[in-house]
């Protein structure tokens, strides 16, 4: 008999899943990597930089908003390795996608122990353990993260209505946070834009600066792919997903480009970067706007990375539960909450799998994390080729959609701006693997990468006699859903496949 397939309540908002996009994507480094980007590129250098990647975000958003449409299921990108590549590709996506999305959740709450070691130190700075990596780890830092990593599973497990409601608040304080304390800077008499001259880092090609910068894109702007894990649970048409994602990424593009002017306005950036400065748009804003300016500084922090832990706990666990219900990871995590209809288990395993993180101190979750990058690239580039594979040149051709869904899909320029995505995932990709490019991946994140592959080898081989013996409508059915049903928007006749699946 067949087992019945598992679905989401459908209760996230329009703004909801704006606020879940842009907050997911507005985290600590916002606040704490502007003097770093700087030393790279230069202040022009790096909101070029930026900017060039948020328009590279915005084309492959464009398969992104192609397949929330066809495709409205929990799982997103693993899902759509699936449709275009067949169950292995499907699970390859999926093992690195579930280590970048928890270990997002892990940095954000390891940046509440940041804020709290320059503004409260006598409250962070309590207990002393040991030291990893030059990074001293107190007890009261691991309190911190801990209790945010709690709190915010516990909101998840609550409901999507309630984390959807607190995301949006802490969205709309984050903007206005940012808009004040730019206003503030720049108006102050003791600043002046003239610091943010040369606008170009002096002794480097400005190509080289701004590549840099445009290579840590994927990084920056991760969040906006949050989007389609919650697909099955929009209370909207999904066609307006794409429309959402382009906003994010618009608001979040801004929002990089005035944290970066804010921090140069108030001394020589050279002067800054120098100086090597432990977190060094905190120092700035201090010196210039004192303790109000530091109070709006940590205002708006806190809600990048409240909404960042609060996002990704949205992703992870929606990850976890459209895998489980793939019969690739235990059946457990496609189980919800008999009250409040989430899933909860993934919500806890996100958060335990996490907690273990600030005991190891901020530079080894570093490495992870920069590895992680690896993963989420790999997802943008299955879910371009998909997107690719559905369009069509023109009618002579064979498309992805077969039935009613495969007409009117002829569209040359969609096809060409899904090439271009999977030419920029492959471009990002290759900034990050090979070795001597500006933004490659250092020897403990390609070490921590081979770890995960290899325990992602490991697990396939145990789970792969279960895995490969589900028949594929059976399969099509757990992955996709009603959706494959003459209900849905992708019609199929009975007994027939909407897709030409691989197996």
């Amino acid at each position: 008999m067949e087992q019945e397939r598992v679905q989401l309540e459908k209760s996230f908002k329009p703004q909801w899943i704006w606020a879940i996009a842009l907050g997911s994507a507005i985290g600590w480094g916002c606040f704490i990597l502007p003097t770093e980007w700087m030393g790279k590129a230069g202040p022009l250098g790096a909101i070029i930089g930026l900017l060039i990647g948020g328009l590279l975000m915005m084309l492959i958003a464009v398969s992104y908003g192609i397949l929330i449409e066809k495709l409205p299921v929990s799982g997103g990108e693993f899902a759509y390795a699936y449709v275009g590549f067949g169950r292995i590709h499907a699970y390859i996506c999926g093992w690195f996608l579930t280590l970048g999305y928890i270990c997002i959740v892990a940095l954000n709450a390891s940046a509440l122990s940041l804020l709290g070691k320059f503004i409260l130190p006598s409250i962070t700075n309590v207990v002393f353990l040991y030291e990893i990596n030059g990074w001293q780890v107190y007890l009261g830092e691991v309190i911190i993260a801990s209790l945010a990593l709690i709190l915010f599973a516990y909101f998840n497990i609550k409901g999507a209505s309630l984390s959807g409601q607190i995301q949006y608040v802490f969205c709309i304080i984050l903007v206005l946070g940012v808009l004040l304390l730019t206003a503030g800077m720049i108006l102050h008499p003791d600043t002046s834009l003239s610091n943010l001259t040369p606008l170009m880092k002096p002794g480097i090609p400005a190509l080289s600066g701004i590549i840099a910068i445009v290579a840590i894109a994927p990084w920056a702007y991760v969040g906006f792919d949050n989007i389609p894990q919650a697909a099955e649970e929009f209370n909207f048409p999904p066609k307006k997903a794409f429309s959402l994602i382009i906003y994010s990424l618009i608001f979040a593009a801004f929002l990089y480009t005035f944290m970066i002017i804010a921090t140069g306005v108030a001394v020589p950036w050279q002067q800054l970067v120098e100086g090597k400065p432990i977190w060094g748009t905190g120092d700035v804003v201090s010196s210039t706007l004192g303790g109000f300016g530091m109070l709006l500084l940590a205002v708006a922090m806190c809600m990048g990375v409240f909404t960042g832990l609060n996002g990704f706990y949205v992703s992870s666990s929606r990850l976890l539960f459209a895998m489980a219900r793939a019969k690739i990871l235990p059946d457990s995590f496609a189980k919800l909450h008999p009250k409040y209809k989430t899933p909860h288990l993934g919500i806890i395993f996100t958060a335990v799998f996490c907690l273990v993180a600030p005991w190891f101190g901020r530079p080894v979750l570093l490495w992870i994390v920069d590895m992680s990058a690896t993963g989420v690239t790999i997802a943008y580039f299955y879910t371009c080729f998909t997107a690719y594979k559905v369009f069509k040149w023109s009618e002579k051709d064979k498309g992805l959609l077969t039935g009613e869904d495969g007409e009117g899909l002829v569209s040359p320029v969609k096809k060409f701006i899904c090439l271009i995505g999977i030419i920029s995932s492959l471009s990002f990709l290759g900034l990050l693997l090979i070795p001597f490019s500006p933004s490659a991946l250092g020897t403990p994140s390609l070490i921590a990468l081979l770890v995960w592959t290899l325990l992602g080898i490991a697990f396939y081989l145990y789970k792969r006699k279960e895995y490969q013996s589900i028949p594929k409508d059976k399969l099509d059915y757990y992955i996709i859903g009603k959706a494959l049903t003459n209900e849905g928007d992708i019609p199929r006749q009975p007994g027939q496949s909407t897709f030409d699946i691989k197996s």
